[in-house]
């Protein structure tokens, strides 16, 4: 099994507050969640910090069970957004998992 779809299966299994250390440890797991979070980055900044002044919500430092819960929201569409609901389309839950404990692990 591929490294990425082990640390997909560990988000799954264990959900995503216990993923920060799989990060840490796989090095090829880390850059596939990066290679995902980086098409947050034009509107969130890198690493899920905005300039200073945006409307743009930080996503560095959220916790892993409200990013989830935002963007599982922003998806079913009981949350809306001007852009937010195609994207969080774009993710499956164990993307969207990943994510939240990559940007988690973010300061």
């Amino acid at each position: 099994m591929p490294t990425c779809a082990l640390l997909l299966a560990a988000v799954s299994l264990y959900g995503p507050a216990a993923c920060g250390a799989a990060l840490a440890a796989d090095p090829t797991a880390a850059a596939h969640v990066r290679s995902l979070a980086a098409s947050c980055a034009a509107c969130h900044g890198t690493d899920g910090t905005p300039v200073p002044g945006s409307p743009v919500a930080r996503l560095a430092g959220l916790s892993p069970d409200y990013f989830v819960a935002r963007m599982r929201a922003y998806r079913d569409g009981t949350l809306s957004a001007t852009v937010m609901q195609q994207i969080a389309k774009g993710f499956s839950d164990e993307q969207t998992d990943a994510l939240a404990a990559y940007f988690a692990g973010r300061r």
